[in-house]
Order: structure tokens, then C-alpha cells, then sequence
């Protein structure tokens, strides 16, 4: 029924931007623009891949609140399942405030109680059975409830069950290494971290090097993200780099390696190569940073496949 299964947070953003830190502390208050706009990994991924033309079903969960009808509504408008997102009474959902800098940089403001920080292992595995042949868990490290552990056991139940398995990152919270993942990577089809949630783990700042330790800690396809200067892609076979699409302005970041992840996922589920797969994802990257909002600036493939066009 579905293309792709995603799993992991589903949020509202409230945007600010441009945030200038220094004008704030001496005073000055206004920005350009404040608006609400919907966000997290897995949400964002799946509205990308939606509207990419694919059939998604999103595992995720949120409150029983305002913000979490607002979610809903919001997917069910993006041709997003729902089936398999989870309405908690008395959690709410989360809120987050986003400052975006005068060069599409941000920093995020959250509730560390809310929705996207409580996504569990009980809230996932009866639904793994329903699954797509590719399933993106979008966020390692989002969620507390989701131990080293316990994301072990969902991403063997996927594998087991014969599943193309990609998987994100976010920066770890509680001082996790490199080492601590070691025993995830040879489950992971697809790892798509960006160049600084990798160096986090490794202490390395060379990118090439990341991509290597994490072939050779068994992840079949590593590919991370280095922002403007497109991506690397690392295999048995070796290490390539897929450079970003040319002449673009960047108006915010928000979102940005979602929607890389969303196109390289498209790909994926086209069957094209590797190759193709990065380009499709930097192609729905730099739709998506010149609008401010996770996902406002990737309107359809017809948009995503002429930025391709130009790689």
C-alpha cells in the first residue's frame, strides 16, 4: 500500500527570523517575520516524499491538543497516512521556536516533555508489521524513550522482515559516541547524518574520514550531508561526492537535510543508483532552504526534477 514507512517526531515550529542575538540583547526585538510553520524529521520527510508522489505512512506521536488537530489536519491535507500516528490524552504536543539567522542558520527553543520526546519502543513495534519495503527512522537520539537498545530491536525487526532500512540523526544527548553505535550500523541500509552530527560521534572533522569509519563499521551506504558543498557518498567501492545544486540563496536551513533524506529516499524507491538517489536529495535540499519553514519551499517533484536537471 505504502512506498515508504516513516518513523519519528511530528512538531510545530514557530519561526523567527532574521534572529540577530546581539540586537536582542541590547533591546531590539523585531524580526522581518514570525509565523507558525509544521517541522520534525519524520513529519517533514514525509510531506517531502508526498509530494514527490509517494504513498506514505508516517509512525509518530502527539497530544491530544490544538497543536497536535493542527498536525493532522495538516497531513491529511498532504496525502500523509495517519493510521499510524498516535493521539496521547494529557501529552502535549510540541511547540518549537526556531531563530533563524541572517544566513538561514537556527537555533531551536523546546520542551524537553513534549511530543517528540516520547515516541517509544511500545509505540512502535506493533506497528512494524505494517510497514513499507523502505522505512526511514528519522531521528536517532530524538527521542529518550529510544535507548541504543531499544532502537536495536526495532531496526532488527525491520531488517528481519526484509526492509531497505535508512536512518538520521540528531546530535546526541547524552554524550554518546561513536563507539555506543557500533553495533546499530550493520543493520542500517542507508545512514544519512550531516557533517557535523558526525563529527559529534567521531571527534573527526574530516568528512571523508567519517565516511569511511562508518563503512567500515558496517553501514552499506553512508552518505553524509556537508551543507553547501552537496554530499558524500561512502561504500565497499569506495567514496564519491555529489556537489550541491549551483546558484542558490539561502533564506533558511530549517529542514534541510529532511528533505535531502526525503528526495534521496524518492530515489530509492524509483530503484535509481546511488548517484541519482544523492542528486534527487541535493536537488529537494535546495528547494527547500530558499523559503523559511521546514518544508515550504518543496512544492512538487516537477520543482525537485529540474533542479536535478542542473547537477
Amino acid at each position: 500500500m505504502y512506498d515508504v514507512t516513516v518513523i519519528g517526531p511530528s512538531v510545530i515550529d514557530i519561526l523567527a527570523a532574521p534572529f540577530d542575538p546581539e540586537a536582542l540583547a541590547k533591546g531590539k526585538r523585531d524580526v522581518d517575520q514570525i509565523r507558525m510553520s509544521f517541522g520534525g524529521d519524520a513529519l517533514n520527510e514525509s510531506v517531502v516524499l508526498s509530494r514527490m508522489g509517494k504513498k506514505v505512512q508516517l509512525i509518530s506521536k502527539i497530544g491530544a491538543d490544538e497543536a497536535g488537530r493542527s498536525i493532522r489536519k495538516h497531513l491529511e491535507k498532504e496525502k500523509v497516512s495517519t493510521k499510524h500516528v498516535i493521539v496521547e490524552q494529557g501529552l502535549n504536543t510540541s511547540v518549537n521556536i526556531a531563530l533563524v539567522d541572517a544566513d538561514g542558520g537556527r537555533k531551536f527553543l523546546t520542551d524537553p516533555h513534549s511530543s517528540q520526546r516520547k515516541l517509544g519502543l511500545e509505540d512502535v513495534l506493533p506497528m512494524l508489521d505494517e510497514t513499507a519495503p523502505i522505512v526511514s527512522f528519522a531521528s536517532i537520539f530524538i527521542s529518550p524513550c529510544f535507548s541504543i537498545e531499544k532502537t536495536e530491536q526495532v531496526f532488527s525487526r525491520i531488517k528481519a522482515a526484509g526492509k531497505t532500512l535508512v536512518s538520521d540523526v540528531t546530535r546526541p544527548k547524552n554524550g554518546e559516541t561513536f563507539d555506543d553505535l557500533k553495533f546499530l550500523f550493520p543493520y542500517m541500509d542507508f545512514f544519512v547524518p550531516n557533517d557535523e552530527e558526525i563529527f559529534l560521534l567521531t571527534g573527526e572533522k574530516d568528512p571523508y574520514k567519517n565516511v569511511q569509519m562508518l563503512v567500515d563499521a558496517g553501514v552499506k551506504t553512508a552518505v553524509v550531508k556537508i551543507g553547501k558543498d552537496g554530499c558524500l557518498i561512502g561504500t565497499r567501492d569506495g567514496i564519491l561526492h555529489v556537489p550541491a545544486v549551483a546558484g542558490v540563496r539561502c533564506v533558511d536551513t530549517t529542514g534541510a537535510g529532511d528533505s535531502f533524506a526525503a528526495g534521496l529516499i524518492a530515489g530509492l524507491a524509483e530503484g535509481r543508483s546511488i548517484m541519482d538517489c544523492a542528486r534527487l536529495g541535493c536537488a529537494a535540499a535546495s528547494c527547500s532552504i530558499e523559503q523559511v519553514g521546514a518544508t515550504d519551499g518543496v512544492r512538487s517533484l516537477e520543482q525537485v526534477m529540474e533542479r536535478y536537471a542542473r547537477l
